[in-house]
């Protein structure tokens, strides 16, 4: 694959976030990726924590907003697991599992962008990204099946 980030993401969890996708179509859903990350950088997510995408009705079709009391629940529930916030979910209805230029103004380095592409209300692709350190562009993140 030549990826050099790596996520380990289970079926069940996979399948939780194309679910998500779909049943918010054709509006953008959204999430966090709760688990652990490894010194090299690798990352395994333990827990999908969905979140309802708190944009305007009209932004919802393109944008999604977490907020912040949103992830400081996320944070409580992953700390209270023993775990963490290793990155975020969100779909890109009628279009590609590819990182916008939104996304990029808006992005975290060291956090996984797990994209998910619904298509006329049908999750078609799955795919993760990581924002360089200098944040000038994503790198795609290899995504591993985890158990």
């Amino acid at each position: 694959m030549g990826l050099s980030a790596v996520i380990k993401l289970n079926p069940e969890h996979s399948e939780a976030i194309r679910e998500h996708g779909e049943r918010d179509y054709p509006y953008e859903c959204c999430g966090l990726l709760i688990g652990s990350s490894s010194a090299n950088g690798s990352k395994v997510v333990s827990k999908i924590y969905p979140i309802s995408n708190a944009r305007e009705e009209e932004a919802k079709r393109n944008r999604f907003l977490i907020r912040p009391e949103e992830l400081l629940r996320g944070e409580r529930f992953a700390r209270e697991q023993g775990l963490v916030v290793v990155g975020f979910y969100h779909s890109h209805p009628d279009a590609e599992a590819r990182p916008s230029t939104y996304d990029l103004e808006h992005a975290w380095p060291t956090y996984s962008y797990i994209i998910v592409s619904v298509r006329e209300a049908y999750a078609n692709g799955l795919r993760s990204w990581e924002l360089k350190a200098d944040r000038s562009a994503f790198e795609e993140e290899a995504i591993l099946k985890g158990d």
